[in-house]
């Protein structure tokens, strides 16, 4: 895909398709290096990883692989025994992720998976999986984040040819057209797509400075309802619970759904993300207030 002035981010997402099924196919290789069935294992991440981090570890324990549990980096918990420690981080540079990795050298095993193999993280972790094949150029994150997910999905034995040909159908078919014109938008999940609607708020903010919230699907209604109305977008990763269709409707909002698997569905929201910004004048390449990595003066 040819990519326009300022359209890096708009040529990563629609490359996710081809780099998932690359992830897929190392899933088997990488399998000693990932965490073991059976192990108590913590992730960690800041932004995006972290909610990548929520999405796995929901489906590492559902899968009965072994209780998992998912931090912000910051506050990874000193002093708690785990098996394994799983670090995310796209840069390999973020502070919290490497002064988290310091923290446990020696008395937990640490596992790294990052983009960039000349990175401090290199030397922080105790074993490292580079996907460099699916770095960006923007400073928003869209296909790495979502490769990784894929990865990790693989390892835990999931046939994921059925999530890549949803990504295919995500790639190309048009936006909800009710979702292109919202003043708002509220994104819900349940299990592990929870940490999907957590990420896919994220890139609304981000890349198009949206007003954008995101909750547990039953959470929703238990307040933040209120705020839904004409105009206004509840969007589903997954099955929505029973009768919240109605609801939304109910107050004149608009409920997008979608058979495709919740991974794909994330595209969907990210090319919405691209198409809000650009509708704004906004460079979603170029996001306000944002650097690749978080690199903290500690002195």
């Amino acid at each position: 895909m040819a990519e326009r002035g300022g359209g890096h981010t708009e040529a990563e997402i629609a490359s996710q398709p081809d780099r998932w099924r690359r992830a897929a196919a190392t899933a088997a290789d990488l399998a000693p290096v990932l965490p073991r069935r059976g192990e108590r294992v913590a992730v960690i991440g800041c932004g995006t990883s972290w909610f990548v981090a929520q999405a796995y570890a929901a489906l590492r324990e559902s899968s009965g692989h072994g209780e998992t549990d998912a931090f912000a980096a910051s506050e990874f918990p000193d002093g708690r025994r785990y098996d394994r420690l799983l670090a995310l981080t796209r840069s390999g540079t973020t502070t919290e992720v490497l002064d988290a990795l310091a923290r446990v050298r020696g008395a937990i095993p640490t596992v790294a998976i990052t983009a960039d193999a000349a990175t401090p993280v290199m030397n922080a972790a105790d074993e490292i999986i580079v996907l460099d094949y699916a770095d960006e150029r923007s400073v928003v994150q869209t296909r790495y984040a979502t490769t990784q997910l894929v990865l990790l999905r693989a390892h835990l034995g999931e046939d994921v040819s059925g999530v890549i040909a949803d990504a295919e159908r995500a790639v190309a078919e048009p936006l909800p057209a009710a979702a292109v014109a919202a003043d708002q938008f509220t994104f819900l999940g349940r299990g592990w797509t929870i940490g999907l609607a957590h990420e896919a708020a994220l890139k609304m903010r981000e890349a198009a400075g949206a007003w954008t919230e995101s909750y547990p699907a039953m959470e929703y209604r238990h307040g933040p309802i209120a705020i839904t109305g004409p105009g206004r977008v509840a969007w589903m990763f997954g099955e929505p619970p029973e009768g919240l269709a109605d609801q939304v409707a109910g107050v004149g909002g608009t409920m997008v759904t979608t058979w495709l698997d919740p991974l794909a569905d994330l595209i969907r929201a990210q090319r919405l993300a691209v198409e809000i910004a650009r509708a704004r004048g906004d460079d979603p390449d170029r996001p306000r207030n944002l650097t690749r990595s978080v690199i903290l003066d500690v002195r």
